[in-house]
């Protein structure tokens, strides 16, 4: 295990050997790679990167020692930074993918487009409504740079068919959505929870830059490790999985930001400290009169992972495949389809890579992350408050 010291002076060193190059990439260009969070979703999504053609990793970003050192059996040459503003530094690096905890997203966003990097920001993009629109701020100021949110669903085949049966006038006018999300663990494995290692000490960990702007603490591993069960730092499965369920339609339909937002809830079943509940059901009034609803608990898999578009004349019903169902009170001699299209491997790295080259829009661009953060963040407020929350589209604020 390296110290701290250790690490720092191997930022000091790679620091001096960056060479300065042009960020503009041709159509067969290789793409020179870094990230900030190389946890375990973060791992993932840099497999995904190296697994697309004409890529390269150069730098991994953390505050926690070990992850630096694992990172680097993926990519041995990269450069590891304890500090993620050295590695921004980096002229020779074109994109960052960002996949730190959800209270850091801002400050990392922020940087890396001040920077003059392209951006894969993990979801949920933007983990309060001031966050969002600093993000969008400096989204705007540097519109020459991709920027991909993380909702991957956006990028498969399902969007082509669900889009197709809504343009076939044969599922009339959609009223209500509605979502679910349920997980089960064997007895005594918490959902999401994850043993405290003994290395998790001061020493290999920076614990002043994993808080961030959130409320200054003492150092506890805990926090640091299993940060999805506390406020602070996350918002709980409403920006894990429900934020994915909703992107989708967002994209699909292009809802707007919800009018009203009512969640209700509790920790029910995992009495181990956490403070996100794990049983739950959030409504969501949009706009586009449309009840959007989703409900959720880790305690029962039974009803797995759909989405069901309820129009007056058929029923797009997503799960692992997509299929359109006529209602026959309206369309007797209607009959049911099922999507066609594939998703490629890899689809939503390859297409941010692609748009970088290309300078297409991305499958989820900023203004559906935008959308999605807001709707999260007042079922949060909703539930946290314990009242319904509203959008007032004026003054861009939850009231």
């Amino acid at each position: 295990m390296q110290s701290r010291r250790n690490f720092i002076g191997r930022v000091a060193s790679g620091l001096a050997g960056t060479l300065a190059t042009s960020n503009v990439l041709g159509a067969n260009d290789r793409i020179r790679l870094g990230i900030i969070g190389p946890g375990d979703r973060g791992m993932q999504i840099v497999r995904e990167a190296i697994g697309c053609p004409n890529t390269e990793f150069l730098a991994f970003a953390d505050v926690y020692t070990k992850r630096l050192e694992e990172a680097r059996k993926v990519a041995p040459n990269a450069k590891t930074y304890l500090d993620y503003r050295y590695l921004l530094d980096d002229k020779s690096i074109d994109a960052v993918l960002i996949a730190t905890p959800q209270h850091l997203h801002c400050e990392h966003f922020v940087a890396a487009l001040d920077a003059g990097k392209h951006v894969y920001q993990e979801k949920t993009m933007a983990f309060t409504v001031d966050h969002a629109k600093r993000m969008r701020a400096a989204y705007k100021k540097q519109a020459k740079q991709v920027v991909q949110i993380g909702h991957q669903h956006c990028s498969s085949g399902q969007v082509t068919d669900a889009a197709a049966f809504l343009a076939s006038g044969e599922v009339g006018k959609v009223t209500a959505i509605h979502a679910h999300m349920y997980r089960n663990t064997p007895h005594g494995k918490p959902q999401w929870s994850r043993p405290v290692q003994p290395d998790m000490t001061p020493e290999s960990i920076i614990w002043k830059s994993f808080l961030g702007e959130a409320p200054q603490r003492e150092f506890d591993p805990n926090r640091y490790l299993n940060w999805r069960f506390f406020w602070d730092y996350s918002g709980g499965n409403v920006y894990e999985n429900m934020c994915h369920q909703i992107a989708f339609w967002y994209k699909v339909m292009n809802l707007q930001i919800p009018r009203r937002v009512d969640m209700v809830g509790g920790v029910y079943l995992w009495k181990d400290g956490r403070e996100v509940p794990d049983t739950m059901n959030v409504a969501m009034e949009h706009p586009e009169e449309i009840l959007f609803s989703w409900d959720s608990g880790f305690g029962n898999n039974q009803l797995g992972s759909t989405e069901d578009a309820l129009g007056t004349d058929g029923t797009i019903a997503k799960g692992q495949q997509i299929r359109y169902l006529p209602q026959k009170v309206n369309r007797p001699a209607g009959l049911e389809k099922i999507g066609q299209a594939k998703t490629a491997p890899r689809a939503h790295m390859q297409d941010f890579l692609d748009s970088i080259r290309t300078g297409k829009e991305p499958n989820c661009p900023f203004d559906v992350g935008f959308r999605v953060s807001i709707a999260c963040r007042m079922a949060v407020e909703s539930y946290r408050q314990g009242r319904a929350m509203r959008w007032d589209s004026t003054a861009e604020e939850i009231v």
